[in-house]
């Protein structure tokens, strides 16, 4: 066990902040306290490596003067009414914008609902180097591994509190464990690396860290001997783990910010079918245990599932209040970054599965590219395009066959995402979740 971070006292913290704010003038004020404690160690060659603990307070101001705001933090050592004076004077000479604000008092949160997302028990140093220690040695059993990579294993416990000028105060606690493992296989300039990794919130949740260690170990010996596909345009499919970053990019494409500056290559697609039929993204704050869950966003406003693309079809964007004022839209819930500067963000992001297997995608391919690793951040959101290096196997007749490296897909994200083919292997292992896709058409680029 150890000690729950003191929401009481971050209430009462986060509390005078606000009062101090208006004493100094400001119109109106945000403020968020936060607490977070954090341990972890890696292990390398049944070693130790490093062991590090964390553990500290951070507070945000946001006061408003009229149609100007600004924003300080500090780690809890200044006195309020000093930092709200220094945030209200800072205000004072700030550009005008007229879409600044709190958040409407009419979608704040009145209740919270109980999402589960707290440990209360604790692991000491001990039983994070026991995890670790398992990883590291079930991945040295695997034949084939060279040595091991590193192993890791970490615990956080964190509480965070947002109060209001306007009335809302709201708090909560979340905790988070974890555990990842790098193997290396073959020798010399034949070597190969690969890794496994899960974060959860209850340590009962976790995989068996031996699972893990053997996950990687598999996955970097399957990887050896590497060749090249030659070039040319073929279905490329994507492991699960890769999968989330087509999430990602959505996710960027459709934030109410990157629409605002006008800058996504969706910036005229709500309501247009963007997807196939049948293809549907939920985002839900609200998912018991989920790794970005919670009771309220940023700004106070009540969570609320929703979905992002239904049967095909492009819902929502991502909104806060600002982006939402200046789009003539309501925030649906999604700021972060409460008491500083408040923006957009996804939560628990998910892709639902379809009807086929994994085995059944990929037999109906025959000749393809299966991902399992991609390189580089070449995907532009104000374009669409997109082009990222890849590793993984080639298919031939719709089996997994020889691992390939060194190559390029390349793509529009547009066409990429109406081409879009979902297998049923969805598994809840991150914030954003992915099963098994398919993408027909893609280009590759190899010898």
């Amino acid at each position: 066990m150890t000690a729950l971070p003191d929401q009481s006292r971050l209430v009462e913290t986060a509390a005078k902040l606000v009062e101090a704010a208006k004493r100094a003038g400001a119109d109106a004020a945000d403020a968020v306290a936060f607490r977070r404690i954090g341990l972890s160690v890696d292990i390398r060659n049944g070693a130790v490596e490093e062991t590090g603990r964390s553990e500290g307070d951070e507070l945000a101001l946001r006061v408003f003067v009229g149609n100007r705001h600004a924003s300080v933090s500090t780690n809890g050592l200044s006195p309020a009414d000093e930092l709200a004076i220094r945030a209200v004077a800072m205000a004072k000479v700030a550009p005008e914008d007229r879409f600044a604000g709190l958040a409407p008092a009419d979608r704040l949160a009145k209740s919270f609902p109980e999402l589960d997302l707290l440990d209360p028990s604790a692991p000491s140093a001990e039983d994070l180097i026991d995890r670790a220690t398992r990883a590291e040695q079930a991945a040295l059993a695997v034949p084939g591994i060279a040595k091991s990579g590193g192993t890791s294993a970490g615990w956080s416990l964190s509480g965070a509190v947002l109060v209001t000028s306007h009335g809302f105060t709201g708090a909560y606690m979340g905790s988070r464990h974890s555990v990842s493992a790098t193997a290396i296989a073959g020798e010399g300039t034949g070597m190969e690396r690969d890794y496994d990794s899960a974060s959860k919130i209850h340590a009962s949740d976790l995989p068996d860290p031996a699972e893990i260690g053997r996950r990687a170990a598999e996955r970097a010996v399957r990887r050896l001997n590497p060749t090249q596909m030659p070039t040319g345009s073929a279905t490329v499919v994507y492991d699960p783990r890769v999968a989330v970053s087509l999430l990602g990019h959505l996710a960027g494409a459709v934030n109410g910010s990157a629409i605002a500056r006008k800058t996504s290559f969706l910036q005229k697609a709500l309501g247009e079918a963007i997807f196939a039929r049948g293809i549907r993204i939920t985002d839900d704050p609200l998912r018991v245990r989920g790794l970005a869950s919670r009771p309220f966003d940023g700004e106070g406003v009540a969570a609320e599932a929703f979905d992002l693309v239904t049967d095909g079809v492009l819902q929502r964007w991502f909104l806060d209040s600002g982006t939402a004022r200046e789009l003539g839209l309501e925030t649906n819930g999604r700021a972060v970054g409460g008491g500083s500067n408040p923006h957009p963000s996804a939560t628990n992001l998910t892709l639902l599965p379809g009807d086929k297997t994994p085995a059944e995608l990929i037999a109906d391919i025959g000749d393809g590219l299966y991902v399992t690793e991609l390189i580089g951040h070449g995907a532009n959101g104000v374009t669409g395009d997109y082009s990222r290096g890849a590793g993984g196997y080639r298919i031939r007749n719709g089996q997994l066959a020889e691992a390939v490296s060194e190559i390029t897909i390349a793509g529009n994200m547009r066409d990429m995402f109406r081409r879009l083919i979902v297998a049923n292997d969805l598994e809840y292992r991150y914030a954003f979740n992915s099963p098994t896709v398919a993408i027909e058409g893609m280009m590759i680029a190899g010898r």
